[in-house]
C-alpha cells in the first residue's frame, strides 16, 4: 500500500530534504520516525529537494508499506517523535502508482526580502540595505514567460535529461517591510529560483537592464546570470496533485 504525507519544516537546521552521508536531512528524520514506528525499515520519495537551509510550508512525500495503518494515529505519534521543525499535517492513503514526484503538476517557492532591518527575521528573510527598483524588477518578470529553457539558472553538472520548465507565475509585491517574489512552475531545476531572484535583484540595483534578461537566459551559461540569494528565505509553498491519486 502506498501512503502520502503532507509535511512542512524549518529547514535552518537540515542540510536540505534530500539524504546526505555526512549531514542530517530533512527526509533522514522522517524516515527513522517511520521506520521506529511501523518497526520496519521504511524509504520515502519526496516532490522534490531543497537545499540546504532551504524551508516548506508544503511538501508532500510517499512511502509503500504492508502494514495497515490508522493515519490519523499514525500522523499523531509521528509528530511526537519527530523534532520542532517539522510538522506532518496529514497523512493518506493513495493508488498504488501515485508519485510524490512525477504526479506533481506544479511547485510553488516564495522567496522574502527584508528592506528594513528585522532583529526578529534575521533566519526567515534577506536584508538587503541599497534600494530596489521594484518595477524593473516587476517587468523582468514578463520576460520569463517568453522561455522554457532555463539552464543560466542551472547549478552546473546536474543530471537533467532537459532544462525546459513551464513558468505558470512570477510576481513581485509588498508584504509590510518585505519584498515577495512568487513563482510557479512544472519542474524547477536545482538552485533555479535563488539564481532568479538573484539576477532580478541586480536588474533592481541597476547592475544589470531589464533587457539583458534574454540575453542572459538565451545564452544558457550560468555564469551570466545573476548571483544565488541565500537560502535561509526561500520556502516551498505549494505542490499540486490531481484529486484522483487518493483512494
Amino acid at each position: 500500500m502506498r501512503y502520502f504525507i503532507e509535511l512542512s519544516y524549518n529547514g535552518s537546521a537540515y542540510h536540505g530534504w534530500q539524504n546526505q552521508p555526512t549531514a542530517i536531512s530533512v527526509q533522514e528524520v522522517i524516515e527513522k520516525g517511520l521506520s521506529t514506528l511501523l518497526k520496519t525499515p521504511i524509504a520515502i520519495v519526496g516532490a522534490g529537494r531543497t537545499d540546504t537551509g532551504v524551508h516548506a510550508t508544503q511538501m508532500f512525500a510517499h512511502f509503500d508499506t504492508d502494514i495497515e495503518i490508522d493515519e490519523a494515529h499514525l500522523m499523531y505519534k509521528l509528530n511526537a517523535f519527530l523534532p520542532k521543525d517539522v510538522a506532518i499535517h496529514e497523512i493518506f492513503k493513495v493508488k498504488p502508482e501515485a508519485h510524490a514526484r512525477f504526479d506533481a503538476l506544479s511547485r510553488a517557492y516564495l522567496y522574502r526580502i527584508t528592506l528594513k532591518k528585522n532583529v526578529f527575521n534575521v533566519d526567515a528573510a534577506y536584508y538587503i540595505k541599497q534600494e530596489l527598483d521594484v518595477e524593473k524588477m516587476q517587468k523582468a518578470c514578463t520576460i520569463l514567460f517568453d522561455y522554457k529553457d532555463f539552464q543560466c539558472f542551472s547549478k552546473v553538472n546536474t543530471d537533467v535529461k532537459t532544462y525546459n520548465c513551464d513558468i505558470m507565475k512570477a510576481e513581485w509585491f509588498f508584504k509590510d517591510d518585505e519584498l515577495h517574489f512568487v513563482i510557479k512552475a512544472d519542474r524547477f531545476l536545482r538552485n533555479m529560483v535563488r539564481a532568479i531572484v538573484g539576477t532580478m535583484v541586480n536588474i533592481g540595483l541597476g547592475k544589470i537592464a531589464v533587457d539583458d534578461l534574454h540575453t542572459i537566459i538565451k545564452s544558457k551559461d550560468r555564469s551570466e546570470a545573476g548571483y544565488s540569494v541565500p537560502g535561509h528565505a526561500l520556502y516551498l509553498t505549494e505542490v499540486a496533485y490531481n484529486n484522483d491519486i487518493r483512494l
